[in-house]
This record gives C-alpha cells, sequence and structure tokens, in this order.
C-alpha cells in the first residue's frame, strides 16, 4: 500500500458518504450477516466485528479465523472510538508524519493498532455510535470490503 494524502482524503470522503439514518441492534445483525455473506462469497478467511465502545452487537469467525483476529478488532476498534476516523486514515496520517501511535499520542500499540479494516458507524446527527471492523486479509483489503459492504448496505436500504 502507498500512502498519501490523497488516499487519506479518499477514505474522508468514505467517511462522509457512509452515513446512516439510524442504526440500532436490528441494523448491527442486518449489516453483520450481509458482511459474512459477502465474505463468504469471497472465501475470505476472516472476522468480523460490530459494537459500540462498551458492547458487542455482532461477531462472526469466519472459516481460517483465529483468535488472534479478534485482538486485532479490539485495537483496531479502539482506534475508531479515540480518533473518531477509520483506522487506515488514523494509520495513514502517522505513515505520513513518520511516527507512530505510541510515539505520537502516547498509547499503547497493544491497546490501539491504526491499520485498515475498522471504520465508524456514524447516524445522521447524531457522529459515530458504532465500530465495525474486519480482520484477517491484508489492511486495505481489509478496509476496502468493509467499505464496500457498508456502500451496498446503505444503498440497499434507500
Amino acid at each position: 500500500m502507498t500512502v498519501s494524502q490523497e488516499l487519506l482524503e479518499e477514505i474522508a470522503a468514505q467517511e462522509r458518504e457512509l452515513v446512516f439514518d439510524r442504526f440500532a441492534e436490528e441494523d448491527a445483525w442486518a449489516l453483520g450477516c450481509f458482511l459474512v455473506d459477502e465474505a463468504g462469497k469471497r472465501k475470505a478467511r476472516v472476522a468480523i466485528d460490530i459494537r459500540r465502545p462498551n458492547q458487542i452487537l455482532f461477531h462472526a469467525a469466519l472459516e481460517g479465523a483465529t483468535p488472534d483476529n479478534d485482538e486485532w478488532i479490539r485495537r483496531k476498534s479502539n482506534v475508531v472510538f479515540r480518533f473518531g476516523k477509520a483506522s487506515l486514515a488514523v494509520g495513514i496520517a502517522l505513515a505520513l508524519a513518520n511516527t507512530s501511535i505510541d510515539q505520537k499520542y502516547y498509547v499503547s500499540p497493544m491497546k490501539f493498532s491504526p491499520h485498515g479494516g475498522a471504520f465508524p458507524i456514524r447516524v445522521r446527527g447524531c457522529g459515530i455510535v458504532a465500530c465495525v471492523t474486519v480482520s484477517g486479509l491484508p489492511q486495505e483489503e481489509d478496509h476496502a470490503l468493509v467499505v464496500a459492504c457498508l456502500r451496498k448496505f446503505l444503498d440497499s436500504r434507500r
């Protein structure tokens, strides 16, 4: 992956575009099942998670996913909730600044992982209410899977 300001701007545009009108528990279930179906079609060996800061709303481990993917999910989603943006965006911004999350923000990489795959779930007029995360593919593919599924899911509800 080539980090660039253009990629950072593309992710910011995705965050502006992929906004829900509402998001409740049944929406988390529907989105999670949608992600499982799409990942299954791609034969992706991933874990999928949708959570609020203190509550898991949906979690699935597809064939080939490991407990390590759950740890990556926890650390990537922590980045979304702390910084209010996609985990890939935080990682790119750090790379462009030639620094790391622990050097810049004094947080432990054991708790925060600025790698792609976690994306904020925003509700229009409310802000971030949850986070959707995929782990198991290279980080840019984790991010791309989440974005593609969010886009299709939101389009199907309009």
